[in-house]
Formats: structure tokens, C-alpha cells, sequence
């Protein structure tokens, strides 16, 4: 019996028993929707996430004080004098792989501006920072390098401190405002950028010059922490290898003893992020994936039926000339349709939902064309595999037994 007549019989089957092969499908179609859309919900996580790092900066590099140790105590980053302003001309003087770096130093405070006020945290950084965190001037303009040197009592401000203290919409550009008591005068309002995936409001900053915040506010001369930006992305392994073994040598650091100094990147924790969301991605995928094992043995309950029913016309055809391979083949070819239509089904289906999510509850969801191909292929192996036994014992009957079924 060639190939043709074996999918027109199995076709015909089906077709006698629609209700019952839709059902069958079911468990299929739902299986293949469900890993479809959930990868595609692991996915979109992730790219959303990568791209609000992105946004921070996705070169950048954090350096921060460390192993300072007062009487045995280890102090806190924030008080830690390890870090001073040679480093910081060192690294931008000598790194070959560091495009912009600024001093970090900062003070949670009260800022007031006639009868408004908000909490906010003042930053005192160099005019590089902008680019650094991929910041930019909405209105008015950036503090100079004159202002730096003079220790000026200047100020750029995010969206939601001029919400909060200019809430009838004046232009803050040019007002005083004051922070713990100290005057500061509005020169630039910072373009907003909104929460980013921690959800920090990356629109509650204030950036003064750094020489400010430290002789004004703190009465420092050592830096909090330093931030800068590699060149390119990739080369931040370079770039933080080279920064240790700047502040190594200013350190005057033995080989044996451990470093003074943290170093972070952006490229470390986009790559911590992206493995978490991987393995969340395939676990999502793995409990949708139940759902396709459910499903095959829907088709293999559903075959055995279909077995039973058909005895007789087993025994006939095999009694008329059908081989063994023959009934294998059309039993085997009708599972493997419903499994390959319902996967159709559940691609256009899951493909679906994934855009509704996207429209209706601006959720990112990114189908990834690996992850449909996965899906189609598995529900295939699933109708081989779960048809494959019931078609074998249909092949096995015996013609005259089988012809006296009942």
C-alpha cells in the first residue's frame, strides 16, 4: 500500500471522528502555546533588562573604597579614605582603556525651595558623568570645569526633584534651591530617563561638582568611589585590569596583600542577569513543556481507543492483502498528524498571545524563532513517540481474530 493511500485513510479516520481528534489536539496545541509564550516572556525579560542596563551604561565601571580596617573593625564603603584624588588623576592620565572616568562622592539631605521640599540624595561628580550614565541636559546647560576648580554652589537637577519642588511647572533653571541649608543654584535639568529595572527613580538626582559636595557639604578631601566608561564594552576586562594595577602601584600594595579598592562592572552584572533569566526562561519552559507531555498521552489513550474501535477493520485489511508495516504506518501517520496539526495550531495560537501581552499590558515578549522550532519539533517527536506503541499492537493482531472481534 503506497504512502498516498495511507494519508487518505488516515485522514478519513480522523475526519469520522472530528470532535475526538480536536480534543486530542488540545493537550498539544495548549502544550505548544504555553512553552511558546512563556519563552517568550523569559526573553523579553531579559532583553528589557539588558536594555535598561544598557541605558545605564553598559561599559560602565564602578570603583569603590574597600578593606579599610579601624581597630579590626571594617568600616563602611561610605567612610572609607582609600580611594583619593591622585588615583583618580592617575586613571584618567595613564588608562588606555577608559574613554571618560569621574569622582564620586555623594550626601542624603533635605532639599527646600520656598514652602515645597523633597528627600534626595546630592551627587558631586565631574563634568564626564553625563556621558558615563548616558545622561543629557533637557534645559539650561552642565556645571564647567571652572566651577569644579572654584568649588561653585551649582546644580543640574532630575524631573522628579522639579516635580516635587516646582510643582506649578516654573522653570527651575536659575532658582536656588538649598540642601541642608546650603544654597545651590539651578544651572541645568537633567533629560528624564525613568525607573530602571531595580526600580530606582533614576529621575531623583541632583549633580554638583564634586570639589562642592566634598569642601562644602562632607569637609572631605579622600573620594567616596570613582565611576568611568571603557571604551567599548568589550573592553571593560581590559579596563578594570588595568585600573588595579594603577591603584595597586599608588597603593604601594605588596603581591600578597589583598586590594584596598572594589572594582564592578556593568558587563559583570549584565552577564549575572542574563544567566538568571536564562535559567528562569528554560525552568518557565520546562513546566510549560508538562503540557506537551500531557498531550502525548492524550494521542496515546486516544490511538489505543481508536485500535480497539477498528479491530474488525484491521482484520479485514489485513485479511485482503495489508501488511503489518502497512497498518503500522497508518496508525502511525495519524497520530503523527494530529500532533503536527495541533502544533500548528498552538505556534499561531502562542504566537497570539504573545502579541496581546505586548499590546495590552506593554510586557515585552520576544518569540525567539529557536523557540517555535523547539516546540514544532517536539510535538512531532511527541506524536511519534506516544503513537509509535499503539500502531505496533495494531500491526501485531492476528486477521482472523481480529475479523471475529466484537
Amino acid at each position: 500500500m503506497n504512502l498516498t493511500n495511507l494519508f487518505r485513510i488516515a485522514l478519513k479516520a480522523l475526519s469520522n471522528n472530528k470532535m475526538r481528534g480536536f480534543l486530542t489536539m488540545l493537550g498539544i496545541i495548549i502544550g505548544v502555546a504555553s512553552v511558546i509564550t512563556m519563552l517568550a516572556l523569559g526573553q523579553g525579560s531579559k532583553k528589557g533588562i539588558q536594555d535598561q542596563i544598557s541605558e545605564m551604561g553598559a561599559n560602565m565601571i564602578m570603583i569603590q573604597p574597600g578593606a579599610d580596617t579601624r581597630g579590626g573593625v571594617r568600616q563602611s564603603a561610605s567612610s572609607m579614605e582609600t580611594l583619593k584624588m591622585a588615583d583618580y588623576e592617575s586613571i584618567r592620565n595613564e588608562s588606555r582603556f577608559i574613554s571618560a572616568i569621574s569622582p564620586s562622592v555623594n550626601s542624603a539631605g533635605q532639599l527646600i525651595y520656598g514652602a515645597n521640599n523633597t528627600p534626595s540624595t546630592i551627587y558631586g561628580v565631574s563634568a564626564g558623568y553625563l556621558d558615563i550614565r548616558r545622561y543629557s541636559i533637557d534645559d539650561g546647560m552642565m556645571f564647567t570645569e571652572q566651577d569644579i576648580a572654584t568649588a561653585a554652589k551649582v546644580c543640574i537637577v532630575g524631573k522628579t526633584v522639579v516635580d516635587d519642588l516646582f510643582p506649578d511647572g516654573e522653570n527651575p533653571v536659575g532658582k536656588v534651591v538649598r540642601f541642608n541649608k546650603i544654597p545651590f543654584r539651578i544651572i541645568g535639568v537633567l533629560k528624564s530617563k525613568g525607573y530602571n529595572s531595580m526600580g530606582m527613580d533614576q529621575d531623583n538626582i541632583v549633580l554638583a561638582p564634586y570639589t562642592t559636595i566634598q569642601k562644602r557639604i562632607l569637609a572631605i578631601t579622600y573620594l567616596q568611589g570613582m565611576t568611568a566608561s571603557a571604551i567599548r564594552e568589550e573592553y571593560s576586562q581590559a579596563a578594570i585590569e588595568e585600573i588595579t594595577d594603577i591603584l595597586r602601584r599608588n597603593h604601594k600594595l605588596k603581591d600578597a596583600e589583598e586590594d584596598d579598592f572594589n572594582i564592578r562592572s556593568m558587563e559583570e552584572l549584565s552577564s549575572t542577569i542574563s544567566s538568571v533569566m536564562d535559567m528562569l526562561t528554560l525552568l518557565l519552559g520546562a513546566i510549560a513543556g508538562i503540557s506537551l507531555l500531557v498531550g502525548g498521552i492524550g494521542i496515546m489513550n486516544i490511538m489505543y481507543v481508536s485500535v480497539t474501535e477498528r479491530t474488525r477493520e484491521i482484520g479485514l485489511r489485513m485479511s485482503i492483502g495489508a501488511k503489518g508495516r502497512d497498518i503500522l504506518a497508518q496508525f502511525l501517520i495519524e497520530a503523527i498528524l494530529i500532533s503536527i496539526t495541533g502544533g500548528l495550531l498552538g505556534v499561531l495560537i502562542g504566537g497570539g498571545l504573545s502579541f496581546l501581552i505586548r499590546l495590552l499590558l506593554n510586557f515585552s515578549a520576544v518569540i525567539q524563532p529557536w523557540s517555535v522550532a523547539l516546540s514544532f519539533a517536539v510535538c512531532t517527536l511527541t506524536g511519534i513517540f506516544f503513537g509509535w506503541y499503539p500502531a505496533k499492537k495494531a500491526a501485531k493482531l492476528d486477521p482472523i481474530e481480529a475479523i471475529r472481534y466484537e
